[in-house]
């Protein structure tokens, strides 16, 4: 059966790779992002997309979504939260105090990683499918080690207490709530224009199968989470992360 699915941040990465994964299972992908050329270049390759450029951080234009979906779709089978970033690659304007640069950066971080999945998801809440539907948010191993950009670990962590409320909210409703929570994964935007051989072979010595990520790998574990092979899985946090990071 073809299902309606709704994928934040769309156009590139573990969005763009999970959009190809459910597109290619036969199901209806509508992607979400701020760059409306980058979404048409990501949907050229995903048979049938649609896309919808908006700032997911902004109430007003999450309620054009919500629209567009309405009008589009009805029914939301999966939501799939892919959007976000660490902040420093967004533009900054000016020279900023040091505290004012502490306020922006955080700020920035919260919009970016926790504001976008809560404000869609709440905007989309009443078009979850009922029952079935799936709920999917991108998490980080940075929310469970508080190291690298830390304002980018505490917005992803702000993830995984609003997800386990909604489980507990949605479920009678036969919706599930997932977190997944990856490690280094190669081929996205997160690092701009990539990281040096170092660091690069220092995050790849931490895993135990001596590889970097990649978007496929997230990318396999949200069809599955979506999947009804994973009906009785939920208010979960799946790390993928190649055993950088044992679960808690």
């Amino acid at each position: 059966m073809t299902r309606n699915v709704v994928i934040s941040g769309g156009g590139t990465g573990i969005g763009l790779a999970a959009a190809r994964v459910f597109a290619a299972d036969g199901d209806r992908v509508l992607l979400l992002g701020r760059r409306r050329e980058v979404l048409e270049r990501a949907a050229a390759e995903v048979r049938g997309a649609g896309v919808y450029a908006a700032d997911l951080a902004d109430p007003a234009a999450v309620r054009g979504v919500a629209g567009h979906v309405g009008r589009e779709f009805g029914a939301v089978d999966v939501l799939i939260h892919s959007a976000g970033g660490n902040g420093l690659l967004e533009h900054r304007a000016g020279a900023d105090d040091p505290l004012d640069a502490l306020a922006r950066h955080w700020t920035v971080n919260f919009r970016l990683n926790l504001m976008t999945a809560v404000l869609l998801t709440e905007a989309l809440r009443e078009r979850l499918a009922e029952p079935g539907g799936r709920v999917l948010f991108l998490s980080s191993i940075a929310a469970y080690r508080g190291s690298g950009q830390v304002a980018y670990a505490a917005a992803k962590a702000g993830l995984h207490p609003y997800a386990h409320d909604l489980a507990r909210k949605l479920g009678p409703h036969g919706i599930t709530v997932n977190v997944v929570a990856p490690g280094y994964i190669e081929d996205t935007a997160f690092f701009g224009d990539g990281i040096d051989g170092e660091r690069r072979a220092e995050l790849v010595a931490e895993t135990a199968d001596g590889r970097a990520g990649t978007p496929g790998d997230v990318a396999a574990t949200l069809h599955w989470l979506a999947s009804p092979g994973a009906a009785h899985v939920t208010s979960q946090i799946i790390q993928v992360n190649g055993g950088a990071e044992r679960g808690h």
